[in-house]
């Protein structure tokens, strides 16, 4: 049933009482519990009538800033918070990838903690016993199974808990940054796993900071900023409202049209772009000016058909090209060859700029360039690589 509904998320809000009185001695803390006075407290409001639906096997991704109450929500889902007001309701067996690692005993050797969570988790000891090989293996600790957990550095013991968890049977998954934990090899395997997810339809609600993690594997997302939603849809949008939240209202760019074609803190600018199409690639050409000192730079780029729907991107971290850092006034000239295997249409380039490691937009353009492309190849795709078709055998049938 690909419309159920499997987690629903009814206008709930959840409060904290954060105390303000100060104790200065023992006497003190002894004294104020008989103390009639009235206490400093301030309500802290980590969200506010939140409302969500997530369907039977969607990948459903949770955005937002540090503190905008995403694990908050994600505890809610779990039970291990009561929200102050609305309701929750979820269909299927629930485990929770956040907090990894609560059970374990530090006393106790990795070896004793895979059987001791291994019951937690509602296997048999024949059962633990028959997949312990793979549990350790996955998390690449074979070497300190016998050694006692308290000697684990924390990235150790969320591996150890997170290879655990990846083996309860469940119908729905709650994903708070697992990825955060481990070197590029260990990430790889979590990726595999998240690919395993999708292709069995898993249901999963997955927070991160990582967009492009969001955008590879959601089917949809939703931004939280101030303990409120902002909005949910299209995993490219969010990604975007995302990133302009680093962004203050003041700094946006004014650009003719709407502030939402371009924006970005002004730090750089990119000031002009063209494009040209040949039957082998499409080449775009842009300059940056900097307009203050900036360091750890990177470029992007968006093609997008005319529908709005993203076809290709890639920036330079991934291309593995470095930008150097730029001095204010200071100008470069880049230029992308992209494979012309586009079909026939209008397409859009959206270019960007982002300093200090990618995190801070500089100036980000929708539609900056348009090209079209023209084949005479009314393929119902979006692109139309060169694919070779062969007869390599015929026969008669005897």
């Amino acid at each position: 049933m690909e419309n159920e509904v499997v987690v629903k998320v009814e206008n709930v809000s959840k409060n904290f009482l954060l105390p303000h009185e100060r104790k200065g001695s023992v006497k003190g803390i002894f004294t104020s519990m008989f103390s009639k006075a009235t206490k400093k407290k301030e309500t802290q409001h980590a969200l506010k009538d939140i409302s969500f639906e997530v369907k039977k096997g969607e990948f459903f991704g949770i955005v937002g800033r540090n503190g905008s109450g995403k694990s908050t929500l994600l505890k809610i889902l779990a039970g291990i918070y009561q929200p102050t007001k609305g309701k929750i309701s979820t269909s299927g067996k629930l485990v929770p990838f956040i907090e990894l690692g609560v059970g374990f005993n530090p006393e106790l050797s990795g070896r004793d903690n895979v059987y001791l969570n291994g019951a937690v988790l509602g296997f048999s000891t024949k059962e633990v016993e028959a997949m312990y090989e793979e549990i350790v293996s996955f998390a690449e600790l074979e070497r300190f199974m016998d050694q006692k957990l308290k000697n684990y550095s924390s990235g150790m013991q969320v591996r150890l808990a997170f290879s655990m968890a990846v083996r309860a049977n469940a119908d729905i998954l709650l994903i708070d940054e697992v990825l955060a934990v481990g070197d590029a090899d260990f990430q790889r395997k979590c990726y595999e796993y998240f690919n395993l997810l999708k292709k069995n339809r898993k249901t999963v609600v997955f927070v991160s900071h990582d967009m492009d993690a969001v955008q590879k594997y959601c089917d949809r997302a939703m931004i939280i900023n101030d303990s409120r939603i902002v909005d949910i849809g299209q995993t490219t949008k969010i990604a975007e409202k995302y990133f302009k939240l680093f962004i203050e209202p003041a700094t946006k760019k004014e650009e003719e049209g709407s502030q939402d074609e371009r924006w970005g803190d002004g730090s750089l600018k990119i000031d002009q772009i063209s494009s040209n199409v040949n039957d082998q690639t499409v080449n775009i050409q842009e300059t940056i000016i900097a307009n203050n000192n900036v360091e750890d730079i990177l470029v992007g780029i968006r093609i997008r058909s005319s529908s709005g729907q993203p076809i290709t991107g890639t920036n330079s971290q991934f291309e593995k090209v470095v930008i150097p850092n730029l001095k204010k006034g200071d100008t470069i000239k880049i230029e992308w060859k992209v494979p012309n295997i586009f079909s026939d249409g209008r397409y859009f380039v959206d270019p960007s700029v982002a300093h200090g490691a990618g995190v801070k937009i500089a100036d980000w353009w929708d539609e900056a360039q348009e090209f079209t492309i023209r084949k005479n190849r009314p393929l119902p795709y979006p692109i139309d690589p060169d694919i070779e078709l062969k007869m390599i055998a015929s026969g008669e049938k005897e």
